[in-house]
């Protein structure tokens, strides 16, 4: 049995959490592969490192003097290796490289790269272990993506000849040969890259929470815990806004099948979420999810014989590309077709949108509303479960909730409804309590 295990800010934010982490690393020998993120916050108003050392690049790109926030970051660190006690342990040497480099040219993403970097390093002094720098290991192509084939095959190289690594989480090295990060919360797919690149059975990742929860804890009190949830699954609502996981970190472990467990660093005992590419196991619930957003405008187009007419769709979304707009749903009907976008992307471009449907594709009418929620209630036992759709209309209409829109997948994993933006958190409260809690 082999483990990869990310542990999040949270988890990593003082010396009393990196002992946490200690133990768990030390309770179970298969957890060979240690992906740290920076520390996060200690308490509510605290600053994330990565925060601080954002404004220190700012600083440096202004030409300011950086000692004051070095100083400050730097403490936050001596902070966790004095509670450590890692006496012949030292940073000194790293935030004088780091004061050099970002006085000679501010980079952002060297400068945000650092607090996983440090973090790394305390780890592995702690643990005993091989540090293994990222940027040595996980590479990015011209475009910036992750270039999927070197980072395999030399990560996998470098972590056949230890049994056990520290390797940070966020950053790799750019094709320019400078330090290149994920977008925030990177590090979850650093880990993904490392359970893949070793063949791990399992990817840990460890946070402040027991596992992805049914629905939004902000909305509803106390939601259930989702025991087993399939990779699919996971992406659908990770899309709508279910964030426990950058969704990021499930493609390079997919293509391998390597399940992640999702774990409380503050609660080990708790066996969290399971996510899988299939499971047989029996749900709790014929949802597995709901998640939402909020904004979001629809473009409603008619003309009559639409249906009749090749290349209709074709030319509406083609006024779309040409405003750089992608569209997040298309629900339609003989005669209709609606365009479901983000209200931030559109609203600054929504009369050139217009001018272009009717230059391309002469419709009847075209008719904007806004203040659109889409809520998405997600599930494999949806397929085989029959009124599914009906106890879900039936819940909304019982607490007076207009559905403006309704959009299902083809897979019949999902069903994507739209509410007034004021309804939106009553509608994910009454499919909770009719799935949920009625069960």
């Amino acid at each position: 049995m082999k483990k990869v295990v990310k542990f999040g800010g949270s988890s990593l934010a003082s010396a009393e959490q990196f002992k946490k982490v200690g133990s768990i690393i030390k309770a179970d020998e298969s957890r060979v592969y240690v992906v740290p993120s920076a520390p996060g916050k200690r308490f509510p108003e605290d600053t994330k490192v990565t925060d601080m050392l954002l404004h220190l690049n700012e600083t440096a790109a202004k030409g300011e003097d950086l000692s004051e926030e070095i100083a400050a970051i730097k403490a936050r660190y001596d902070e966790i290796i004095t509670g450590l006690e890692l006496k012949d342990f030292s940073l000194d040497e790293d935030f004088a490289i780091i004061k050099k480099t970002l006085e000679a040219e501010a980079d952002v993403d060297y400068a945000a790269s650092r607090g996983e970097y440090l973090n790394g390093k305390i780890m592995a002094a702690y643990l005993g272990i091989q540090f293994i720098d990222s940027a040595d290991v996980i590479f990015f192509n011209a475009e910036g993506n992750l270039n999927d084939y070197k980072t395999d095959k030399i990560l996998s190289e470098m972590l056949s000849k230890y049994e056990k690594a520290v390797i940070p989480g966020f950053y790799g090295m750019g094709k320019n040969g400078k330090v290149k990060t994920f977008s925030r919360g990177g590090s979850d797919v650093t880990g993904s890259i490392v359970a893949r690149a070793c063949k791990a059975d399992v990817y840990e990742n460890w946070t402040d929470v027991s596992g992805f929860l049914v629905a939004d804890p902000r909305i509803v009190d106390n939601p259930k815990v989702i025991k087993y949830i399939t990779y699919r699954e996971l992406r659908e609502l990770s899309y709508m806004g279910a964030s426990v996981l950058h969704e990021d970190a499930i493609f390079p472990v997919r293509r391998a099948g390597i399940p992640i467990n999702i774990r409380n660093t503050n609660i080990p005992e708790d066996e969290g979420t399971w996510i899988v590419e299939s499971t047989c196991q029996k749900q709790d619930y014929v949802v597995t999810g709901i998640a939402g957003k909020k904004d979001f405008c629809t473009i409603f187009i008619t003309k009559a014989m639409m249906n009749a007419e090749i290349g209709f769709g074709r030319k509406v979304l083609q006024a779309f590309e040409e405003n750089d707009i992608s569209f997040e749903h298309m629900p339609s009907g003989i005669d209709t077709m609606t365009i479901v976008v983000h209200a931030d992307e559109f609203i600054h471009k929504e009369q050139s949108v217009v001018s272009a449907i009717h230059r391309l594709a002469e419709p009847d009418s075209v008719e904007i509303e806004s203040g659109l929620a889409l809520v998405a209630v997600v599930g494999r036992g949806m397929k085989s479960a029959s009124g599914t759709a009906s106890k879900l209309f039936t819940a909304l209409a019982a607490k007076g909730i207009n559905i403006r829109m309704i959009d299902q997948g083809s897979s019949e994993l999902n069903i994507i409804i739209g509410v007034k933006n004021s309804d939106f958190e009553t509608a994910i409260k009454a499919i909770y309590d009719t799935f949920v809690v009625s069960k």
